[in-house]
């Protein structure tokens, strides 16, 4: 892929030009299956930002694959930006493509599936997940989440009243003291030391 196409292909993005980004990218990986890019290396020089670097067709694959994920999401497609985000990890794994996931996985509501993969990324077991953007984004995503999981309402479920519910709370605060924060041992020196008092 040269880079007037690369360029091409983020115009287009940001242009909202969805279905035409699509196209390209499959178009794209058309060619990678038939064995038509790079020319028949299994590498070539690529650029970004002002540096050169060798760019595998295994990873332009996978980029590919993460941008038109990222486009199907754009257009709400999130079962089908799902399986492309997973066969572009499946290539090359990495945090952004499991960043975007996430967000994926988020949207369809499945919360626990999101809740794993940003733990990789936390967890620093994915190419890029000590990158700070890649921190950054996968804190900003579980707050996210964490907003959107519905709380279990166990007490409404019993059809407590509010009553009970605060009588029930002033129980447990009996029956579990408040402990303090300091080490055991101190509580007794103080102890102690008020007996002396005495």
């Amino acid at each position: 892929m040269n880079e007037s196409n690369i360029v091409l292909e983020e115009i287009k993005q940001k242009c909202g030009r969805v279905e035409e980004q699509v196209d390209l990218l499959k178009k794209k990986l058309r060619l990678i299956y038939q064995g038509e890019a790079f020319n028949g290396r299994t590498t070539k020089r690529a650029r970004s930002h002002g540096k050169k670097f060798q760019i595998s067709i295994k990873q332009e694959t996978a980029r590919l694959l993460g941008n038109l994920g990222w486009a199907y999401m754009q257009k709400t497609n999130y079962k089908m930006a799902e399986v492309i985000f997973k066969k572009a990890q499946m290539i090359d794994a990495d945090a952004n493509k499991a960043l975007n996931l996430a967000l994926c996985l988020m949207r369809q509501s499945r919360y626990e599936e999101a809740y794993s993969v940003l733990e990789q990324v936390l967890q620093g077991k994915l190419q890029g997940s000590d990158e700070i953007k890649s921190q950054n984004r996968a804190e900003e995503l579980l707050i996210e989440l964490n907003a959107n999981i519905p709380q279990p309402k166990f007490m409404d479920d019993l059809g407590l009243d509010d009553d009970l519910v605060k009588g029930i709370d002033g129980l447990l605060n009996v029956w579990s003291p408040i402990r303090s924060r300091r080490l055991p041992v101190f509580e007794e020196i103080s102890s102690f030391r008020d007996q002396l008092a005495c």
